[in-house]
Parts: C-alpha cells; structure tokens; sequence
C-alpha cells in the first residue's frame, strides 16, 4: 500500500482550515512525454520547492514532479511552528557528536530560521508569520530541566532569545491549569505552512523552475544521467533530489530502512472569539513535554488549531477529531462542548535518532528527509543546503550528513511493529507521567 494514495483524494488537498483559508493554488499541468534537466526533484513539499528554488537562482534547469498538488504533504498540513536549532535539544547533540559538532548543529539550525524568515521578506510570501514558541512542562521537574536548557542556550550557545516561565507566568500566557511553567522562544515562530508551501512554489516558477503535478513517480534508474519515470512521461537529468519525506515508498531502500512514516492530527475549533483568551493571552504557539507532542496556537480569526495524537499504520482513523479531542481536553477541559469545525491528518517521517536523515545515496543522487516533527525550518534548510551541495559548495550539507543514523531494526519490513510497541510504552510513560 501507498501512503500517497490511502487517505486522501488524488490531486486533493485534505478538508483542513489550511487548505479552506490558502491563497490561490493554480494547478501546474501534468508531466507527458520525455522532459530533460540539470536536475529533476521529486516531490513539492518544503525541501523540495526550497532546493528547486535555489537551484534555478543559480542558473539550473529544474524539473519539479509532484505526485498531487504543491505542498500536499506535511508541508501543507502541520502546526506551523518554526522552531530553533534542531529536533535534539544541544545537551542530547553534544552526547551524540560532540561540542563542537553540536555547535554547527546549532548554527545550522538557527541558519535555517533566518532562511525561511528571508524567503517569506525577499518573496513577499503573506503566510502570517509570527513570532514566539512556548515549551510547557506538566511537573516540576519537566520545568526545572526547561529553566536548565535556557540558561545553557543563553551561556553556551550566545542565545539570548529565549526567558523562563514560572507557574504564574507561564499561566498568564496560557491558562491551562495542566502546565506548572516553562520557557518561552521569541526567536522562533509560527505560520500558515500551506501558504508558506505555495509561496516557495510562486517564487520558484518565477525562477524558473518547471512544475508538474499529478507526476507520481514508480521508477528511478541512476547512472551517470538518471531517468525517473511517471506514469505519463519521464525526466532525464544530470542529478537527482529526493525531497519525499514520510511519501517516499520503495522509491530508495537505503532510505527506507531509515526514515520511517507516521500519522499526526491536528482539529480546528469554531471560532473562540473573547473565549480565545482562555486558551492564550499572546499571539505564540505552545508544544509541550509529552513524547507524544502536544501542540496548538490560535488562528487568524481566533480558532484553536491544535495538534495531538499519532497512528503507525497506512490508514487514518475514521475518526480524527474524536482521537484529538481527547487530549485537547485535558489541556483545556472547559472545551469539552466546543464545536470542531475541522479535523485533518498528515503523514510525516521520524528518524531513530530523531534527527534528520540527508545523505548521498548515489554519486548524483541526494536525498534529505526524516525531519520528525521539526521541518517547517530543517526541510526548507535541507533543500537550500542540497542545492548548495549540487553548486559544489557541500560542507553544510555534509555536516548534517555526519550526524549518526541507523536503521531501524529489521529495515523497512519490520520496523513498523516494533516502532509501535515503542511507541506504546512512550504513550503508557505519557499517561503515568513518568
């Protein structure tokens, strides 16, 4: 089974508050006949349009194929926060690779910030980007280990963006009564991503670029030309990006076994209107400490969006919004009764180490994904650092390339049922508050 055909219309962007409040999404016309190219990217989400765009600003030919619309995938779907650094914190990347290491880590990090930040001003891409992120604890000792972090990213890393919240500020800012306080990032931010999405796609056929939608891809031959075949047509080029993150399939095995696809939700609420205050005081987004992330931020028109819950498996369930109303309540029981006026899922990757997987898996051929819940920044920097790469200009790239990640265990035939036993006892830990 396909992810890219098991929950979704083909050619359809899912029934979310994203895609009913997007901006103009001309469709791009299908791929016929044979089309040939520096490059050929597959797949139009973050990495892909951001690696299409840097290649075509600097003089390549690219050839984009998406098998349904611009920013179908998670780009289109997530919470839309824009976070620092990495998906490891520092102290667990100074563990995995060392100080030194780790510090590139964090510059290429808050590079990929700046990076969307400039993409949205140098665009003019309206995607109401706003600034702030809350980490929220349950426990005191959750936000003792938060106070820690912030203070070793003001000390360690010169970054002073970021303030401890105590259980009364933390509560100022966001009245759930299940948060004891946190730390609050004001050099991060949140967006639209659908419209983040459609805006690189705007900006890269400006640029030249040649998209095509509805242009799935069953086949690639590598050989000093690669060839990747649709079912309507074909794409001979110098080089090749795999930009497919959790929609990848069999396309590659060597990613496969370590990239490895899962299920999140998000609900929007009828608008809150004076009742948005309940839920938060300031224009932030808030992700918190369970494993099994909680993450929410109000809308333009004062809706909670608020992303819960994960599955393992190829099909969603029937029921989204019944699956995220429950832990949105216990975030927030005084809206137990609210009216759900959207509910929607999407389909990302995590990585064992849970940091992203970019790599050369052949001589012309890069692929970048396995983001794990963090690529709103990390997907757009890897298709920047990949064009870069192609320019022969390879040292980011290979930075994040050296970051160690192994296969899961069994490779892509048994990792499923093992990841949700894990996954299970991470949600059990959850649930205990351990």
């Amino acid at each position: 089974m396909n992810l890219l055909f098991s929950n979704d219309r083909a050619g359809e962007y899912p029934p979310s508050w994203y895609a009913a409040t997007a901006h103009d999404a001309p469709r791009h016309p299908a791929l016929k006949g044979t089309a040939r190219a520096d490059v050929c990217v597959v797949g139009a989400g973050y990495t892909g349009l951001s690696a299409a765009l840097h290649l075509a600003e600097r003089g390549f030919d690219v050839v984009l194929l998406e098998a349904h619309r611009v920013g179908f995938g998670a780009s289109g779907r997530n919470g839309g926060q824009l976070g620092s650094g990495q998906r490891q914190d520092q102290k667990s990347l100074e563990a995995m690779v060392g100080q030194a290491e780790a510090r590139k880590l964090w510059d290429l990090g808050e590079e990929a910030k700046d990076l969307v930040k400039g993409l949205i001003a140098r665009h003019a891409i309206d995607c109401d980007l706003k600034p702030g992120i809350a980490w929220t604890g349950f426990s005191g000792r959750e936000v003792a280990d938060l106070h820690r972090y912030a203070e070793m990213l003001q000390n360690d890393y010169d970054y002073g963006q970021i303030e401890a919240l105590d259980a009364d500020a933390c509560h100022a800012l966001c009245p759930s009564p299940a948060y004891k306080g946190g730390v609050l990032d004001m050099g991060a931010g949140h967006l639209h991503p659908l419209n983040f999405a459609l805006g690189l796609a705007r900006a890269a056929v400006a640029a030249g670029v040649r998209i095509f939608e509805g242009a799935h891809v069953h086949h690639i031959q590598d050989a000093t030309k690669v060839v990747v075949q649709t079912g309507q047509g074909r794409v001979e080029a110098d080089h090749l990006i795999l930009a497919c993150n959790g929609y990848l399939g069999g396309l590659n095995r060597k990613v496969a076994a370590r990239v490895m696809p899962i299920n999140n939700f998000i609900v929007a609420t009828e608008p809150l209107g004076a009742e948005a205050a309940r839920v938060l005081t300031r224009d932030v987004a808030v992700a918190d400490s369970k494993f099994v992330v909680n993450y929410f931020r109000l809308s333009a028109d004062k809706r909670l969006l608020f992303g819960g819950g994960e599955t393992y498996g190829y099909r969603f369930p029937a029921d989204i919004a019944a699956l995220v109303r429950q832990p949105m309540t216990q975030i927030f029981p005084h809206l137990a009764d609210v009216g759900l006026d959207y509910a929607w899922g999407g389909t990302l990757a995590i990585t064992m180490k849970r940091m992203p997987y970019l790599a050369r898996v052949a001589p012309n051929v890069l692929s970048a994904s396995g983001y794990s819940g963090h690529g709103v920044g990390t997907a757009t920097h890897a298709g920047y650092l990949m064009a870069q790469a192609i320019a022969g200009q390879a040292e980011g790239f290979d930075t994040m390339a050296r970051v160690p990640n192994t296969a899961f265990p069994g490779g892509p035939a048994f990792r499923n049922p093992l990841l949700v036993l894990a996954m299970t006892w991470y949600s059990l830990r959850d649930r205990l508050g351990i």
